[in-house]
This record gives C-alpha cells, structure tokens and sequence, in this order.
C-alpha cells in the first residue's frame, strides 16, 4: 500500500527559495513538509551574492551576523576597458552599494553556507521537527478543483518516490572538479517523470496538501504540472564560471571588476572569501550541440542560438574557461590554483506569465524568472519571492486571514520578475557586446560610458530595497499621495504627509532609536523580527510637550485594553495579546523626562506568568555610546504631529495614518478586509512546545 498523509504547505525544492520559505513555517508554527531529489546539500558554487534587501532579511530572521562575519564584503567596483593600444586601463571606480541605501552592504559567499543558515534556523524554530527530506522525487501532481475554495480543505495531491543514493546523485561533466553543468543545462530530468498510475511499492508517498510551493529550478517540474510555459529568449552569448585562487599581476583582483576587452569578450571579477575569486569569463567559441533545444523550449533567438543548439556541457572544463579568460585579461598575466567550482551557462531571459494556479500551488525562484547571473540577482529575488508568499500561506492555513490575501503574491513578484528581466536584458548586452573604441560611432559597438552609467543606475534596483508593491487588499495607498521621484521621472512615490520619507509600498528602512527601560539603542527594525506579526508603530510624537498628543496617547491605551480592540478580534483565545499585531511605541519628548508609568498598561502588556515586555517602548534621543539616530528626522515625521505606520510581516509599510481615532479606525477597517476573527484557541504543530514556556519569552510563535 502506497502511503498517505496530511500536511498545509508542501515546498518541492530545497535551495534558498525553498528554505526560505520553510524558516517562515518554522517560525510561524505552521505544519509543512519539505523535500527535494538531491542527496546531498550544496557545499560548492552556485550562486554567492547577497544584497541589501536580503541581508535586511537574514537580519529579520536572527543570522545576518553569520554573513557579515563569514563572507566577503564588497565595496568597490572597477571598470576597465581597452585602451586601444591592445591594452587596458581603469576607467572608473565606484561604490558598489549606494551609499546610504541601507545599513548593509553588498556580500559574496557560496551557497552552501547560506542554505546552512537556514538549515539552523529551521532546526531552532521547530524544535529540531522539521528538516530537508532529501532524496524524495515527485512524481504525479493532481488538483481536486472542487475542494480548491474550501479553506481547510487539502485538494493538492503529490505523489513521491523515495530515490537510492545513486539516483539522487547530481550528474557531473567535463572534469573531476565540482560543478554546476547538471543545473545550468538540466533538460533530461523528464526521464524521470514516467506513467506512475500503476505503480504501488514501499518507496512511494502520497501526500495531501491544502498548499505546494514549487522552488524547484529553472526546468520546474511543478510548473510543468500546473500547465506554465515561460516567455522570453536565449542569446548568443556563453559565460563560464570559476571559483579559485588567482595567480595573477592584475592590480584590482580584490575588487569587484568589470572588464571589456577590445576582441576577446568581457570578464566579471566577484572577490570571494578565503581568498577566492570568482571569474564570470565570456566564452567566445564553445561546443554546441544542435539536437539539445527545440523552438518551443528556445522561445524567440537572437544571433544562431536556435540553429546551434546549446553547449555540449561534456566539453566544458575549468581549462577552456581559463583560456577565454587568459585572453581577455592581456597583458596582464593571470593563472589558478585551488580550483574549488566550475559551470558555463547560454545567457537569456525568460519569465512564466503566472505563478500559480487556483491560489493552491504556486512556483518561485528559478521556477518563475530566468537571467544571467552577473548582476547578483538570482538567489536574491528567489528568495525575496518565497518571503513575500510563505508568510501569507501561514496566515491563510492557520485560519488567521482570507484566502483573498494570496493574490497578491503574483500581483507583486510578477511585476519585480518582468522589471528583473527587462534590467538583466540591457545589462547582459551592454556586458557581453563588444566595446567601442574611444571616438567611435555607437552603432560599431558598446558605448562604455552607457554601461556605466547603466550600472550605476542599476545599483539601486539590484540592491532590491526599492521593491514598491502596488495598491492591494495589503497595502493601501489612499493613505498616501503620489509623489514624483526626485531623480526618475518615470517612477512615482506614494507617501503620506505625515511621513514623508516613508514610501508607502517599500520595506521600512531603519533607524536608530533607545529602549525607554534600560537605555539601549536599537535599530527599530531590529525589534521588528520576521516572526509573522503585522506592526503598528505608533509615532507617539513629543507627548510630553505636547497635551493633545498625550491625550492619543492615553486614548489609545484604553482603546487596546477593551474588548473591542480590533487587535483581540483577530488574536484567538488564550494567545499573546501581541502574537497577530504588535503595537510598538516611538515617542520624541527627551528620554529621562520620560518614567516607564507614564505609558498605559496596554503599551507594557505582561503575559500569563506575570512578566513584563520592556521592548516596545522607544525614544527618538540621546544613547550614550552611539549618539542620536534622529528617527524621527530620517522618517519624516514632525514631533508635534506624530502618525501611525502599519508595517506587513515581511516589513513592507501597508498604510501610513493620523493619530487619534480616525486614524486608528481606518486602521481597524483595513484589518477588517483579509484578517479573520477568533473564536478558538490556537493550534500548532509543534504541540510539545510550552506556549509560555521560557524558551519563548519575547520571541512568540505567530497566534500562539
């Protein structure tokens, strides 16, 4: 008999997109399963950069610390071009992350340490109960369209094979050295995927899910299922990839480079750590292999791609790329040794017109969007996708909002994945064409200065902290006015009058406050954890100086202390009273004015043991030790007006609103639009758990 079983959220696929979305479940409390066909982790290569908005993230989750510590940090790129005298010379130097743009900075390490991190994580939040089932392949997936509205219904079936070793094992080509050529040209994986009705053995599982997440790759085998055929084109151009220890006279090995030269193809230089480089190196003649794409599978062609057909990948060693690569650099000398990872990839970019179908399964990552990989975007907005999705699955799966709020996954990561596309396209050609010489015409090749200033340009959109979603059941921009952008006239802003540095839509950028009990600074998004609650950060303004402000403050202490308080609506009996919304106070009258009584009950709650949280009150002032963060001034509030800010789990700023109690009943009425009321205690399904044991003083499960 085949084996059965229940879960909420199957994730298929266990790289950075999937794992992401698995720590959101382990945080969240929220019953799920995780599985992927290989049988080992990745220990080498693959993708390296993390980028602002991400290191934010890893911050929000409690392990950014893990990267600053363990990866290289990146701060300068240099340009060289040829000097047409068959040699180059540096052009440009600049910043690698804006400067100001975040608190993080752009880092590289290779992924198997980050998939490490949330290995971690995942192991932490769920007691040790969940982990990677590995070496678990799918096999057939069926949706009972009938059962798809019922909200605790589990219509998605899927049915697994449980592989040997020697099945799960990734084919390797070309050299003993690791490499990713069985990832960069996947394409065979089909003779997998056989007539699996009749069979009936141990090493199958059916499982029943109410949701599956496909993170499964580029050649997703759940995007095949649902009936998605991504869009777009491949190119000419073919990239090798090595990670090693240079040998080399090449002054800026230990910058991040961007390197034409005049006849040879270009090269990106990515410092790595441990005194690793990672060498992105244009390939100018490769193998190809005719018979390995169809039309359907290419798309739309430029150049030959079409009638050349893909890399012959058995072909491609670690000496080939170097070779492409010695030419390139010259004069300069360049040699390698420790030689740790290799792949080669055909440059294109494709998007799937859909991510999911029936709000039941659902593909991110590689499944969805398909790029080149120099601009450091791949793993980044992969993992970004799951972020912004899992924590909407939680809240619909443990009965806590509307199914209605899961449309706005597609509505928001469809439009990030299409304006990916439409930068990786212009960068990938600006990159990967030939320069033009100084005083040349354009239409003879690359204009360089174009490609700088197009990178610098692209900084911010890579840096992925200027993601604005639209006007959703999640977001709501009529508490704001549209603003054109101070530097691009094509973007417009939404920001309320009362914040004006805060964009409705974007992540809540920090700022440096100190806890009004014991005088720490924080940084107030660090007391913003990715733990699944929605925010209400009350700008409580000068309160002391200011008697109107002291009476909305007051006002609002009794408001969340009665029964009628939205906030115990939609939190189920006997949870934390903050473990759906938390209230988080930032008042600007001077600190030591302050006393700790001066603020009602409802803004210093004490759970069922009678302890007290003395981390939600904050004032913008004076730390001893690390100045003034001046909060107030970088979100753009005035101290003697004060506003509400309404922040979603995954720190993106829902609406901006007065004081008092208009502005919390607008509050209310969003709330009111996807939030479900609670009329039954919580469930978990980590059931061993103490809800209110010490382990989780100060670090609630989501509801719990």
């Amino acid at each position: 008999m085949v084996k059965e079983s229940n879960v909420d959220v199957l994730i298929i696929g266990a790289g950075p997109a999937g794992l992401m979305a698995a720590n959101w479940f382990a945080r969240t409390g929220t019953s799920f399963r995780i599985v992927d066909k290989r049988g080992s982790k990745i220990f080498a290569g693959q993708a390296d950069g993390l980028q602002c908005r991400t290191l934010e993230v890893f911050q929000s989750f409690g392990f950014a610390d893990r990267a600053l510590k363990e990866a290289n940090h990146m701060l300068e790129i240099s340009f060289w071009e040829p000097d047409g005298k068959g040699g180059l010379y540096r052009s440009a130097r600049l910043a690698d992350s804006i400067p100001g743009i975040s608190r993080f900075q752009q880092v590289v390490l290779h992924q198997g340490r980050i998939e490490s991190w949330f290995l971690d994580a995942i192991r932490k939040w769920s007691g040790g109960r969940a982990s990677v089932e590995r070496s678990k392949l799918p096999l057939r997936l069926d949706i009972d369209e009938e059962k798809v509205e019922d909200p605790n219904a589990y219509p998605v079936s899927v049915l697994l094979k449980h592989l040997d070793e020697n099945e799960s094992m990734p084919e390797q080509f070309g050299s003993n050295v690791a490499n990713g050529l069985f990832r960069s040209f996947e394409g065979d994986q089909d003779k997998y995927y056989q007539n699996t009705k009749d069979l009936d053995d141990d090493s199958l599982e059916l499982v029943h899910a109410k949701y599956v997440m496909g993170c499964d790759g580029a050649h997703s085998w759940v995007r095949k299922q649902i009936g998605v055929e991504m869009e777009g084109e491949s190119t000419d151009y073919v990239w090798g990839v090595l990670d090693s220890v240079p040998i080399t006279d090449f002054p800026d090995i230990r910058n991040r480079c961007a390197i034409h030269s005049l006849d040879s193809g270009s090269i990106m230089v990515i410092p790595r750590e441990q005194g690793l480089v990672r060498l992105y190196i244009q390939l100018r003649e490769t193998p190809r292999d005719p018979a390995t794409k169809t039309e359907s599978e290419m798309g739309k062609n430029e150049g030959k791609a079409l009638e050349k057909g893909r890399v012959d990948r058995s072909k491609i060693t670690p000496e080939v790329i170097l070779d492409n690569a010695r030419k390139i650099l010259h004069p300069y000398k360049l040699d390698i040794t420790d030689v740790k990872w290799y792949t080669a990839y055909q440059i294109g970019q494709r998007v799937s017109p859909k991510f999911e179908k029936f709000q039941r399964v659902f593909i991110s990552g590689d499944a969805c969007h398909t790029h080149s990989p120099k601009a450091g975007q791949g793993m980044n907005v992969s993992m970004m996708d799951t972020f912004n999705l899992a924590w909407k699955l939680a809240y619909v799966s443990k009965g806590l909002a509307s199914r209605d709020i899961l449309k706005t996954y597609e509505d928001e990561r469809l439009d990030v994945a299409r304006a990916l596309i439409a930068f990786d396209h212009k960068f990938s050609r600006l990159f990967s064409g030939k320069p033009a010489l100084p005083g040349a015409i354009k239409s003879e090749g690359v204009d360089l200065d174009e490609f700088h200033a197009f990178f610098e340009k692209g900084n911010e959109f890579a840096s992925g902290t200027v993601v604005d979603y639209d006007d959703s059941v999640l977001i709501d921009k009529s508490s704001g006015k549209p603003v054109p952008h101070a530097t691009d006239k094509e973007v417009t802003l939404t920001i309320s009058p009362l914040a004006t540095n805060v964009i409705i839509g974007r992540r809540f950028d920090s700022a440096q406050v100190v806890n009004q009990s014991d005088a720490h600074p924080w940084y107030l998004t660090d007391r913003m954890l990715s733990d699944g609650r929605w925010r209400i950060v009350n700008f409580a303004g000068d309160f002391k100086n200011v008697p109107e402000l002291n009476k909305r403050l007051i006002w609002l202490g009794d408001y969340l202390a009665e029964d009628r308080s939205f906030i115990k609506k939609y939190t189920p009996p006997g949870a934390k009273v903050d473990s759906v919304i938390e209230v988080l106070t930032v008042h600007a009258s001077p600190r030591v004015d302050v006393e700790w009584d001066d603020f009602p009950l409802a803004f210093r709650p004490r759970d069922c043991a009678g302890r007290m949280d003395y981390w939600k009150i904050y004032a913008d002032d004076n730390s001893y030790h690390e100045g003034h963060g001046h909060a107030y001034e970088k979100y753009g509030i005035a101290k003697d007006v004060g506003a509400y800010v309404v922040v979603r789990p995954d720190g993106y700023v829902s609406m901006v609103e007065p004081l008092g109690e208009e502005g919390l009943s607008k509050i209310g009425e969003f709330f009111g639009k996807f939030l479900l009321e609670q009329k039954v205690p919580p469930r978990t399904m980590f059931e061993e758990i103490e809800t209110y044991g010490a382990d989780s003083y100060g670090r609630p499960l989501l509801a719990m």
